[in-house]
């Protein structure tokens, strides 16, 4: 019998919680990143809302998202909600290269992060 492949999950929180205070708690109903336990900057959805993609929605920088979608439709999209704040869909069921996940997420962070943080990280 196949074996069902492994969530992504745990790869993802692994690279959101390595990042300077962050958190992770439910957030309408899906995995979801925080600053400081208040500043959301990346959401685990599965299937949500009912459009079968695995992918995070993440903060983005700007004019990131958008030459990403352009480059590589297949694995990036505008999502649903907060997409009209700039933030980037990432697909997680397509075989995307986990090196383009990472920079994505701490793009994602340091779009939204506090100035001091940000440069505490950039620094060290």
């Amino acid at each position: 019998m196949p074996r069902a492949p492994s969530s992504p999950l745990p790869r993802v929180r692994k690279i959101c919680l390595s990042l300077p205070e962050t958190t992770e708690r439910l957030s309408h109903g899906a995995p979801s990143f925080f600053i400081r336990g208040k500043i959301g900057f990346v959401n685990y959805m599965d299937n949500h809302p009912d459009d079968s993609r695995l992918a995070l929605w993440c903060a983005s920088p700007p004019g990131m998202r958008d030459g990403l979608v352009r480059a590589k439709p297949e694995h990036y999209f505008v999502p649903p909600y907060v997409g009209v704040r700039g933030w980037i869909g990432v697909r997680l069921d397509r075989g995307i290269d986990w090196d383009d996940v990472e920079r994505v997420i701490r793009e994602a962070y340091l779009a939204v992060a506090p100035k001091k943080i940000a440069a505490a990280f950039l620094d060290r």
